[in-house]
């Protein structure tokens, strides 16, 4: 057989094989460790509420996977979901199936019941498809002496690798900081954006002195933050951390905290989601470079 036919006949199976690799040209892809381990993440994960919630419709499924694959083609790593997404977590799983990516994904799910977090943990894993979850987190608090202690004795016996706490939209930070006080925790995850700035105040600072790393939702504000952004002109000096949009303005601001792990922005459109793994990629701002950002936002 000539070279160049059997080339020909390996090209399907090498295209699954490298579905995620980086080409050399890439930018490295930035990433934070997680205090408690050393393990390093991508600091731009990828969310699911509302954007995978797309039921069977087979066509928006499909678009779900082929952000997935860009999402890793991107370096990515880090997705989230919850029982509370309705179809999320089994169109991430369907995806995951299909992309062979059950080995690539960093998967973070939660509990969220106030009776049986067991059976909700083990549907969830059935649906991501995936043999156990790399973070389990506690979904706004629900129930979470019964459901925190659940997840810290599955991590004991080998069953997780990391338990976490959730809150959004600055919810119950008073509960939040005391949990983060008491107890043994790998993982916060809150809200954090541009104009949402309390948890600078307290949760972030705290995060750093017990060694906690922090997920950041509603980094866009649903949309509602870029919306606002995008009827004015990105500022030239931008181009100092290169960021070409406005949303990578919003996410290196967010991912250049000390504290801060990694964001979670949800999207379901491609493009977007090649937009936003831009910010995981480059220069970021410094403290009086985040300063400026701010302000300039707020000035809009």
């Amino acid at each position: 057989m000539r070279r160049r036919d059997l080339l020909l006949q390996l090209v399907p199976a090498l295209g699954a094989a490298d579905a995620f690799a980086q080409t050399p040209a890439q930018p490295q892809t930035l990433t934070r460790p997680i205090p408690s381990s050393g393990e390093q993440i991508p600091v731009i994960g990828l969310g699911s509420w509302i954007t995978f919630n797309v039921g069977n419709d087979r066509q928006a499924r499909e678009q779900c996977t082929e952000v997935m694959r860009q999402f890793f083609a991107a370096g990515g790593k880090l997705i989230d979901s919850s029982p509370m997404y309705g179809s999320s977590q089994g169109v991430i799983g369907e995806a995951l199936q299909k992309l062979r990516a059950r080995s690539t994904v960093f998967s973070a799910d939660k509990v969220w019941t106030s009776s049986d977090g067991t059976a909700q943990i083990e549907t969830s894993r059935k649906l991501w498809q995936v043999p156990r979850f790399d973070l389990l987190q506690v979904h706004n608090l629900l129930a979470w002496e019964k459901q925190l202690a659940l997840l810290q004795a599955m991590k004991a016996a080998g069953q997780l690798r990391y338990v976490g706490i959730t809150t959004s939209e600055g919810r119950r930070h008073g509960e939040f900081e005391q949990i983060m006080r008491s107890q043994r925790i790998d993982f916060v995850q809150l809200s954090y954006n541009l104009l949402d700035r309390e948890a600078e105040q307290r949760l972030l600072p705290l995060a750093r002195e017990r060694g906690i790393a922090v997920l950041v939702n509603r980094p866009f504000r649903e949309g509602a933050l870029l919306r606002q952004l995008q009827r004015h002109p990105l500022p030239a000096w931008a181009g100092e951390i290169d960021c070409t949009s406005w949303a990578q303005f919003a996410l290196k601001f967010i991912v250049s905290h000390p504290a801060v792990t990694c964001a979670i922005p949800a999207t379901g459109n491609p493009a977007h989601l090649r937009e936003n793994m831009g910010a995981s990629r480059g220069r970021l701002p410094d403290a009086a470079l985040r300063q400026r950002m701010a302000d300039h936002v707020a000035r809009l």
